[in-house]
C-alpha cells in the first residue's frame, strides 16, 4: 500500500480553467485555417493536465477558506524575490513564462502553504517522523474490504495458522498477495500514514489487529527491521521532514472536504487521495 503524493505545484505557470464565461464558443485564437474556441481549449487543458490541475485548485480552495493571505504579504515577498534576483528578475520570469501578476499568484500559494505548515505540523510530529525515519522495516500484510472477515483472519493467526498461507488465499492486494502479503523493505512515509504508524509501532514478527485505511483492513506483520545509514540530524532533515507531514495533513483536508467530482473525465483525480488501487 504505497502511497502516492499529492503533487502541489507551487512555482508554475498559474493555469486558469476558466468557467466564468458562459459563452463555450467564444474564440480564443483565429487562424485563416479555422478557429480554436474557449471550449476547444478548455478540452484539451482537461485532456493533458485536468486530474493534476483540479487537485490543485480544489487543495487552492480548501486553504483559501482556512487562511488568509493578505496583500501586504503578498508585495513584501514579491519584493524581496525582486532584490534577491537584483537586475535579472524580468529575465528569470521571462524564462518561466510568467507575468508579474502570475508571480505574485504563486507566491500567494506558497504563502498559503507556509501558513498551513505553521497551523498544522507540531514541533513532536516532526521528531516522531525522524524517529520513524531512522529505521527501515520490512513487512508483509493481508489487505481486505471487509472488517468482519479481518478480524477473523486475525483469530487465525493468535491461533497459530501460516501468514503466508491466509495472505495467499484471502488478501486482496494484488501485488502481494500471492507473494505470501510480502511488501519487501519500505521507509517512513511510503505507506499511507494509518499503515505506516501501525507498522512502526510493531515489534519485530508482532502482527497487528486490522488497521484500517482507505484501501480496507490490514493486518500487519513485521518480519525486519534496520537502521538507516547516514540520516543526518533532526535539524538537517526537518524541512522535508515538515514538507512530508504537511502533504499529508493536507490529504486530509481533502478527505474531509466530501469531494464530489462531477465531470466524468475528471472523476479518477482523487482517486489517490481518497482511496482505491
Amino acid at each position: 500500500m504505497k502511497k502516492t503524493f499529492l503533487a502541489i505545484a507551487l512555482a508554475t505557470s498559474v493555469f486558469t480553467l476558466s468557467a466564468c464565461n458562459s459563452n463555450d464558443d467564444e474564440v480564443v485564437v483565429a487562424t485563416k485555417y479555422g478557429e480554436i474556441t474557449q471550449n476547444n481549449f478548455y478540452e484539451e487543458l482537461k485532456a493533458a493536465y485536468g486530474n493534476t490541475l483540479i487537485v490543485n485548485l480544489v487543495v487552492e480552495h480548501i486553504l483559501e477558506n482556512k487562511y488568509d493571505v493578505k496583500k501586504e504579504e503578498i508585495d513584501e515577498r514579491f519584493n524581496e524575490s525582486k532584490e534577491q534576483f537584483g537586475d535579472s528578475f524580468e529575465l528569470y520570469l521571462s524564462m518561466q513564462g510568467l507575468t508579474e501578476e502570475q508571480w505574485k499568484e504563486n507566491l500567494r500559494f506558497q504563502l498559503l502553504f507556509e501558513k498551513a505548515g505553521e497551523d498544522l505540523v507540531k514541533k513532536e510530529d516532526i521528531e516522531e517522523y525522524f524517529n520513524q525515519a531512522k529505521y527501515e522495516l520490512n513487512a508483509r500484510h493481508i489487505l481486505v474490504k471487509d472488517e468482519k472477515k479481518a478480524k477473523e483472519i486475525y483469530d487465525k493467526l493468535q491461533n497459530g495458522e501460516d501468514f503466508a498461507k491466509l495472505a495467499e488465499e484471502h488478501s486482496e492486494d494484488p501485488r502481494s498477495g500471492a507473494n505470501g502479503g510480502e511488501l519487501g523493505w519500505f521507509s517512513v512515509g511510503q505507506m499511507v500514514p494509518e499503515f505506516n504508524d501501525a507498522a512502526y509501532a510493531l515489534e519485530i514478527d508482532e502482527i497487528s489487529e486490522p488497521v484500517k485505511s482507505n484501501f480496507g483492513y490490514h493486518i500487519i506483520q513485521v518480519t525486519d527491521k534496520r537502521e538507516v545509514e547516514d540520516l543526518g540530524t533532526l535539524e538537517e532533515n526537518e524541512p522535508q521532514i515538515k514538507q512530508a507531514i504537511l502533504e499529508t495533513k493536507i490529504i486530509d483536508l481533502v478527505k474531509e472536504s466530501d469531494v464530489d467530482v462531477k465531470d466524468e473525465d475528471l472523476k479518477d483525480a482523487f482517486a489517490n487521495i481518497l482511496g482505491g488501487e
